[in-house]
C-alpha cells in the first residue's frame, strides 16, 4: 500500500483516513469527524465525535446541537490520532475555516475544505501548506473569475448604499448567514446603521460568544416599525428574497453578493435590484497560486469547475484528477435555509 492509500481513500460516506481512522467533512454519519468549517455542506449532523478549530467550535454546537461529542485545537497545533499528525491552518474562507493537515511516515496530504487567498477584513488569512497530495476545490475554477481588492469592494459596496439613500430606499443585501453576512457587515461597518435577520443575529451573538470581535449590528424582525429601517442598511439570508418579510421593508433596494454575479444576466438573480461579486472562495488565479505554493505532486479537484481546472493543472504540468464529492453552493443553500430555520413569511 502507497503512503497516499495509508492516509486517504475515498468512499461513499465522505474522505476517509485509514490509518488515523477518520474522515475529512463526510456526508454521513460516522464514528469520528475532522471538521474544516461549519457551512452546512461540509459539517453535519450525526457524527459521534467532531474535531475542528477552537474558532468553529461554537460554531458548529450552535448548528448541530449543544450536546455533541466536540473537541478543538487552535490553528498551526496537532493533534495525533492513531499515529497520524492532524493540524488545522487557516484557509481564508469564513471565520474558524480551515484546511486539514495529514502526516504519517513523512508523507503529507492537505485537505483544502473551501477556501480563499485573497485577505479580507474579519477572516484568518489563507497560509499555503507544502505537501505532497493537495485536496482543492474549484468552486470559481474559470478563467472568467477575478475578484476585486477587498478595498475596492467595499467603496462599491457604500457607494451603493449613500446612492440608495438619496433617493430614501432602504439598502438590503442577500448572504450565508455564515460567512457571507460577517464579511458584508465588515466592509459596511461605519456606513451607517445595519440590522440583520435573526438566523444572522443568533449566529453572530455565538461568533462574538467565543471572544471573536464582530461589528455592531441590530436585529431585524417583522414587527419592527418602517421608520426605524428607513435608509439603513439589512443583510438577510438568501432564503428572504421575495419573501413577506422583505416586502414590509419600506422603498428596498436589493442586491446579491456572490461570486456567480461575475457572470452578467444570471437568471437566477435577475428579480434583484444589483449585484456585487463578493465570493468566500478563490478566484482562478488564487486556486492556481495555491496550488503551486504547495508543491502536491498529486492534486484531487472538488466541486465546482472540476473539468477545466484539472485538465488545466495537467497541461501546466501538475498531476490531477477529479474527485466527485457532496460539496457545493447547492446542497449549502438547501441546508442552510433547513439548519437556520429562516422563517420567510
Amino acid at each position: 500500500m502507497s503512503k497516499e492509500n495509508q492516509l486517504i481513500k475515498f468512499t461513499k460516506k465522505g474522505i476517509y483516513c485509514p490509518q488515523g481512522k477518520f474522515y475529512l467533512d463526510p456526508w454521513f454519519p460516522v464514528e469520528y469527524a475532522i471538521i474544516s468549517h461549519g457551512h452546512a455542506d461540509h459539517a453535519r449532523w450525526g457524527m459521534k465525535r467532531y474535531l475542528c478549530t477552537d474558532d468553529s467550535k461554537a460554531i458548529l454546537q450552535h448548528r448541530l446541537g449543544t450536546d455533541i461529542n466536540i473537541k478543538s485545537i487552535s490553528y498551526n497545533n496537532s493533534k495525533t490520532i492513531n499515529g497520524v499528525k492532524v493540524s488545522f491552518h487557516p484557509a481564508g474562507h469564513v471565520i474558524g475555516s480551515a484546511q486539514i493537515r495529514l502526516e504519517y511516515k513523512g508523507y503529507v496530504v492537505v485537505f483544502s475544505g473551501d477556501y480563499k487567498t485573497q485577505p479580507d477584513f474579519i477572516t484568518q488569512p489563507f497560509e499555503p501548506v507544502k505537501c505532497h497530495t493537495f485536496i482543492t476545490e474549484s468552486t470559481f475554477g474559470l478563467p472568467i473569475y477575478k475578484w476585486k481588492s477587498e478595498k475596492a469592494l467595499q467603496d462599491e459596496l457604500q457607494s451603493w448604499v449613500k446612492t440608495n439613500q438619496e433617493n430614501n430606499r432602504t439598502s438590503v443585501f442577500f448572504g450565508y448567514s455564515l460567512g457571507k453576512a460577517q464579511r458584508l457587515m465588515s466592509l459596511l461597518d461605519g456606513c451607517d446603521d445595519i440590522y440583520v435577520h435573526r438566523a444572522i443575529h443568533n449566529l453572530n451573538n455565538t461568533i462574538s460568544g467565543s471572544g471573536i470581535q464582530l461589528p455592531e449590528t441590530k436585529l431585524w424582525s417583522a414587527d419592527l416599525d418602517k421608520k426605524t429601517i428607513q435608509n439603513k442598511i439589512i443583510i438577510a439570508p438568501p432564503a428572504l428574497l421575495g419573501s413577506r418579510m422583505l416586502k414590509r421593508v419600506p422603498n428596498v433596494a436589493t442586491a446579491v453578493c456572490s461570486g456567480w454575479m461575475q457572470i452578467r444576466g444570471n437568471r437566477r438573480w435577475q428579480s434583484v435590484d444589483a449585484g456585487f461579486v463578493v465570493s468566500d472562495h478563490a478566484d482562478w488565479d488564487g486556486l492556481i497560486s495555491a496550488v503551486k505554493a504547495t508543491g502536491a505532486e498529486q492534486v484531487y479537484v472538488t466541486h465546482g469547475s472540476q473539468a477545466v481546472f484539472s485538465k488545466y493543472l495537467n497541461e501546466i504540468g501538475i498531476k490531477a484528477d477529479e474527485l466527485v464529492t457532496e460539496y457545493g453552493d447547492e446542497a449549502l443553500a438547501k441546508a442552510e435555509k433547513e439548519t437556520e430555520n429562516i422563517v420567510t413569511e
